[in-house]
């Protein structure tokens, strides 16, 4: 049995990414970036005006109030050429317009009255006032993100006024989910005596959804090795992640790993020093990594949350220590001699630098009532391990 630091490290050296593709902005936001990407354009594109207000030339302004002629305005749109500012005069122009050649300040609109054909200056206005000038945000060929950046809606928003339309990402991987177990039935079936409704396809199905890698299909799988064999081949054939629940232990209809390896599957990890959830078994088959999840949902949560999170992150060039926080606790709970506890808690707020959890009653591994309410999983180093800055780690479940 090995530690859950190992089995981490285990896990993410065996999920490196795998590959990448280029995508439209419109369907890129979740996705990681795997590439710096850089300016197409200077950002502003153009020096234009910052307000809603009248282009002049300051030197015009000698003596306030002074009242200037009105040339053509300006709107913010596309110009055949640059447009020039009258001699001695002004020019109407909105935000964002084209500031017109040999303008160099801009008057508020509120700091000024005018008629169809002139512009009063009340104000005193500085020389250069409210004008953006090209480029001085960033120049074209600036860097504007980086590899390894989520692409969330501001960057999308950001690569778009740069003149960007495409992004190199991190391929997704495809993504199976065998659910094990003849005493399993879907939701909502009328119960027979010994059957169980399965929360295990669900809830995977959810979490890899939310996670922006939905599965290509789940299957039922019968407790039988022709079975759990069948399902394996197909799943090595299409999948470059596959999930089952169930049969990895060391019952009599634990097949898992066996016939994982008869196929040809080289074991990563078996077994590790943590509750929920000891019997994780994770294999590579060829370029397809098999996380092999014990049958108790809390047990499939857990490692859910914990392994196959951190190979997901680390295919996606995420670091996969950063969704772990420290915590602090009101009562400290009770440390395992030699195991990692994974707890099932709730964030109460609090008026301590750190965020504080209470630990929910029902922490057993067939239990999952209590995730109706519970927002975080919390890490209990084992009394023979520590940490710097405390024993209580948390992520947030979502």
């Amino acid at each position: 049995m090995i530690s859950v630091d190992e089995a981490l490290r285990r896990v993410v050296s065996a999920a490196p990414p795998i590959g990448c593709e280029s995508l439209p902005l419109a369907v890129a936001r979740g996705r990681v970036l795997s590439a710096d990407v850089y300016t197409h354009h200077a950002m502003p594109s153009f020096t234009q005006s910052a307000v809603d207000g009248y282009a002049v030339r300051h030197a015009d302004l000698h003596v306030l109030p002074c009242t200037l002629p009105l040339g053509p305005p300006i709107a913010a749109r596309a110009h055949a050429e640059l447009p020039v500012l009258p001699s001695a005069g002004a020019v109407r122009i909105l935000t964002g317009g084209l500031l017109p050649y040999g303008a160099d300040t801009v008057v508020r609109q509120e700091h000024t009255e005018h008629t169809a054909d002139a512009v009063k200056i009340l104000h005193e206005v500085a020389a250069g006032a409210d004008i953006r000038h090209a480029g001085e945000e960033m120049p074209p060929g600036a860097r504007l993100a980086v590899a390894g950046q989520l692409v969330t809606p501001g960057l999308i928003g950001a690569l778009a006024l740069a003149g960007v339309d495409q992004v190199p990402v991190w391929r997704l991987p495809r993504v199976i989910v065998l659910v094990t177990g003849d005493e399993l039935v879907p939701a909502g079936t009328c119960l027979k005596l010994g059957q169980v409704p399965d929360a295990n396809g669900p809830m995977l199905q959810a979490f890899l959804s939310a996670w922006g890698v939905p599965p290509l299909r789940i299957e039922a799988v019968a407790d039988n090795q022709p079975a759990v064999r069948n399902a394996l081949t197909r799943a090595f054939a299409d999948a470059d992640l596959v999930l089952t629940t169930g049969g990895v232990s060391v019952g009599d209809h634990d097949y898992v790993p066996a016939v994982a390896e008869a196929l040809g599957s080289q074991r990563v990890l078996w077994k590790v020093a943590q509750k929920p959830g000891m019997p994780l078994y994770v294999a590579r088959h060829r370029d397809t990594l098999l996380f092999g999840l014990p049958g108790n949902p809390a047990s499939v949560l857990v490692n859910l949350l914990v392994y196959v999170r951190a190979a997901l992150d680390n295919k996606q060039g995420l670091d996969p220590q950063s969704r772990w926080h420290p915590i602090s606790m009101r009562e400290q709970p009770k440390r395992d001699a030699l195991k990692t506890l994974w707890l099932r808690a709730i964030h109460r707020s609090t008026d301590e630098l750190l965020p504080s959890a209470h630990i929910l009653q029902g922490q057993a591994s067939h239990m999952l009532g209590n995730l109706a309410e519970a927002n975080l999983l919390l890490r209990v180093q084992p009394q023979s391990q520590s940490i710097p800055g405390g024993n209580n780690l948390c992520c947030v479940i979502q």
